[in-house]
């Protein structure tokens, strides 16, 4: 199914997904790359990990998840939007969560064999301190896991948005 195409400029509005006294989300960007392709046990088990994950997360929108965008191929990104870094940190410790036991997995069945690699960075960022444009895009990104807003609310240039945030937090 095609998602829908938004004719004209849109942005993403953070501070309408998150409490009223927070300051800042998190992005963060996870992945993993295929370094054997041929060992098809070692890297398949860590592709198939992150779907519960998110499924478990998407159930339960108070652990923290916004939103998340994905590329697939050798090597895969996606890109999360968290309500704050404690929420994603307790997501990635909690026992009761499958984070944890998938990174076990990982570092037993993997560990630094080289078959397989992941990877992962961590932005917190201060609510006055993003700007985004989607000109003729469906939803995505931020504006996906956020609000997705005409870009008129909050500028026609990035620096107007930008300031537009700051004047929201500040």
């Amino acid at each position: 199914m095609a998602s829908l195409v938004h004719p004209g400029r849109f942005t993403a509005d953070v501070a309408a997904a998150l409490d009223d006294d927070a300051d800042e989300f998190v992005v963060f960007v996870i992945g993993m790359r295929i370094n054997q392709l041929w060992k098809v046990p070692k890297w398949l088990p860590v592709a198939r990990s992150m779907g519960p994950m998110v499924a478990e997360l998407m159930q339960h929108p108070e652990k923290g998840l916004l939103g998340f965008e994905s590329s697939f191929g050798r090597t895969t990104t996606m890109i999360q939007y968290w309500r704050s870094f404690d929420q994603l940190e307790h997501f990635a410790h909690d026992r009761d969560d499958p984070h944890l036991q998938a990174w076990r997995d990982f570092n037993t069945k993997v560990g630094s064999s080289g078959d397989v690699g992941v990877y992962h960075e961590t932005y917190r960022v201060k609510v006055a301190d993003y700007e985004c444009v989607y000109v003729n895009m469906p939803a995505m990104g931020l504006a996906k896991a956020t609000a997705h807003v005409p870009i008129a609310r909050k500028g026609d240039a990035a620096r107007d948005r930008i300031t537009a945030a700051a004047r929201v937090s500040g």
